[in-house]
């Protein structure tokens, strides 16, 4: 028999061609093809143990081919919710348990909202910066039109002049939408003193009958409401002409809503007149729409009460602004936005409707509700989708904060990472942190690397691209650390290749890399193609990094169980390889039979050692192994080409290893135990933090 040392030294040099060579064995293609094909079928635990070829290459890729028959406790296991610490998996000694579970969504994905809760904040932060932003623009251009209307030197250099015409017309209540320039050109050029002028002609000689017909229409609003009060009355007396009295209130009621119109319309033309008067009086224009020699657009005076008039008109920006408006209003978006179950409903609220569209910088009685919901529907992920025609970022923005589908209908957030990978990330983090801290500086550790993890899972949600997340040096440490990793060797340039990589391609770089930790901190978060954060579609039950990883480890599996065959002893090696990185102390040695039984061979260590108590043996562990050396590839290389020259030593005139009797998933006869054994072996411990 080929030697440990040879057989395992030549698989680690050339791990990447040896699972291609495993991937491409018939059986195994064969297997993969058919999960890959049919996993997307799956939409409960039901349907996945119903499927014995799904059901049994899921079990053997997470090390649990042998719990295959116990299906009630494996839906258990499938079904715990891994963000409740007492949850079924969780209190699972056997990490291999909860591993399984986070596989697959069964227990409880990301809640579908129109909002989560990061995008309100954000929503809210554009809200107070929108407001400010508004109120800014006013002084702006109150600043630039003083600073400029000291230059003009004609009404039509004036009316040239965007922002000062705006800047008057807002000031004077002139809709420029309905009074074209040449109108207001006339007015600008009348001497209200001539009552030949344009502005007496056009405007003031109209006040009057403006007037009359406003109180003729109040006149009328009172009598048509007088009646329509007395005909009801009279509906109830006996011997009423009902149907008589119910014409002559339908005939009241159109009298009265077109008074109510006339009176709108009459109050807008006589604040019009009254504008156009007020403007024609602002300014010094001769009627060729020059100016007198030595004389100035306006007055001192009458620049006063411009600037005065401008800020009246701007009073609702101000009340928006203030910040007891703002309380109020974002008070209201809060309590609103739990109880929008569809776009529709987004639509039908018009307290956050409006507060979503002026966050930004949208006037909701400006822009069509059917361009709103084609913008919430859009595909973010799609270049071709109906807000990217728009041309208009702030459509973006508000496609961004929401979560609908094509149909209206609630999805789930848009986020650069899922709420269970950001718990997950964090749990690594804080056991990374304290995998060597002393005795006496654990709970200082601990509480510095909580606040770490809360401030990873406020800042997460703000992160809407690969190059956002690599700009932030502070998030990718955190994320190298959990995964193990030391980030003062790992560059942003490395992370921009992995994360630039197809991770569906088994040649792309990240795949090819020797350490595969790289592979999973990508596929762990939602960038499409572009680097971009993108609601990246479920492979039935699995999202990506599930889906991938699931793949991954059925051919390490295979790989392991191969070898096993020929040798136990290059399947111990493979497998302490793989588990190194996810090692945190050293009673996750100790409670693995095989990656104990590495660790004693290397070191030349007896078996009866196991049979010490349990702290004694970490010592022991602690002793011999520097934990940190098993994050370390290399490092962990070496101490494998250690073990497996004492594995040959050790077993050299044995025809069989008990070996085989540690591995889960291998013939080892003890597929026998029943399901309550394996309940009261694998169970209870409490969460590792």
């Amino acid at each position: 028999m080929v030697s440990t040392y040879f057989s395992y030294s030549y698989i680690a040099r050339n791990l990447t061609q040896s699972l291609t060579r495993v991937a491409q064995q018939s059986d195994v293609s064969r297997e993969a093809a058919y999960y890959k094909a049919n996993i997307g079928k799956v939409h409960s635990v039901d349907d996945l143990m119903k499927d014995y070829r799904l059901y049994h290459y899921v079990t053997k890729a997470y090390g649990l081919e042998d719990m295959a028959y116990a299906k009630a406790f494996m839906k258990k296991v499938l079904q715990s919710d891994l963000s409740d610490p007492k949850s079924f998996a969780n209190t699972l000694i056997d990490k291999r348990y909860r591993d399984f579970a986070a596989a697959f969504s069964f227990g409880g994905g990301t809640t579908k909202v129109a909002q989560s809760e990061s995008q309100t904040d954000d929503m809210i932060g554009l809200y107070t910066a929108a407001m400010k932003s508004n109120v800014d623009s006013v002084a702006a251009d109150a600043k630039y039109y003083n600073a400029k209307i000291g230059t003009v030197t004609s009404v039509d250099r004036l009316l040239s002049d965007d922002r000062l015409r705006n800047y008057v017309a807002s000031a004077f209540g002139i809709d420029q939408s309905k009074w074209p320039r040449d109108t207001i050109k006339q007015v600008l050029t009348s001497d209200p003193s001539d009552p030949n002028s344009y502005v007496n002609v056009t405007f003031a000689s109209k006040l009057d009958g403006l007037k009359a017909q406003l109180a003729q229409a109040k006149s009328d609003a009172t009598d048509a409401s007088a009646k329509i009060a007395d005909y009801t009355t009279q509906l109830s007396q006996p011997g009423a002409d009902v149907n008589q009295l119910k014409v002559q209130i339908l005939v009241e009621r159109y009298r009265l809503q077109s008074a109510v119109t006339s009176i709108s319309s009459t109050n807008d033309a006589i604040a019009t007149t009254g504008g156009f008067m007020d403007l024609a009086g602002a300014f010094d224009f001769s009627p060729d729409g020059s100016l007198p020699p030595g004389m100035s657009a306006q007055t001192a005076a009458n620049l006063a009460s411009t600037n005065q008039k401008f800020n009246d008109s701007k009073s609702a920006v101000y009340a928006a602004a203030s910040p007891l408006q703002e309380a109020v209003v974002i008070g209201q978006f809060r309590k609103a936005i739990p109880s929008v179950t569809s776009l529709q409903a987004l639509v039908s609220a018009p307290g956050a409707y409006g507060f979503a569209l002026a966050a930004v910088g949208l006037d909701p009685t400006q822009v069509p509700q059917s361009t709103v919901k084609a913008v919430l529907e859009s595909d973010l992920s799609d270049p071709k989708s109906y807000v990217y025609t728009l041309k208009d970022d702030r459509y973006v923005k508000l496609a961004r904060a929401f979560n609908f589908d094509a149909k209206g209908n609630l999805t789930t957030p848009l986020a650069a990472q899922d709420a269970a990978e950001i718990l997950d990330i964090a749990k690594n983090y804080v056991i990374a942190k304290l995998k060597f801290a002393s005795p006496q500086d654990q709970a200082k550790i601990k509480a510095q690397a909580q606040k770490d993890a809360s401030s990873y899972q406020q800042a997460i949600g703000g992160i809407k691209s690969v190059s956002d997340l690599l700009a932030n040096r502070k998030l990718v440490d955190f994320v190298l650390v959990g995964k193990g990793l030391d980030p003062a060797k790992v560059s942003t340039a490395y992370l921009k290749k992995i994360f630039a990589s197809d991770l569906n391609d088994p040649k792309s770089f990240a795949n090819t890399e020797s350490d595969p930790r790289f592979a999973e901190i990508a596929a762990s978060f939602n960038f499409d193609k572009d680097g971009n954060v993108a609601r990246l579609p479920m492979v039935g039950p699995q999202k990506r990094d599930q889906f991938l990883a699931t793949q991954k480890n059925y051919l390490e599996q295979s790989l392991e169980q191969q070898q096993g065959d020929a040798n136990p002893g290059v399947r111990l090696a493979l497998y302490f390889q793989r588990m190194a990185g996810h090692v945190t102390s050293a009673y996750d040695i100790l409670a693995d039979k095989a990656l104990s039984e590495v660790f004693r061979t290397a070191f030349d260590l007896p078996d009866q050692m196991a049979s010490m108590q349990i702290d004694q043996q970490a010592k022991i562990v602690e002793k011999y192994l520097n934990l940190r050396d098993l994050g370390d590839p290399t490092k962990v290389a070496k101490l494998l080409s250690r073990f497996s020259a004492m594995y040959d030593a050790k077993n050299a005139s044995q025809t069989y290893s008990p070996v085989l009797d540690l591995f889960q998933g291998s013939n080892s006869g003890t597929s026998g135990i029943s399901e309550s054994t394996y309940l009261a072996m694998a169970k209870m411990r409490a969460s590792p933090w």
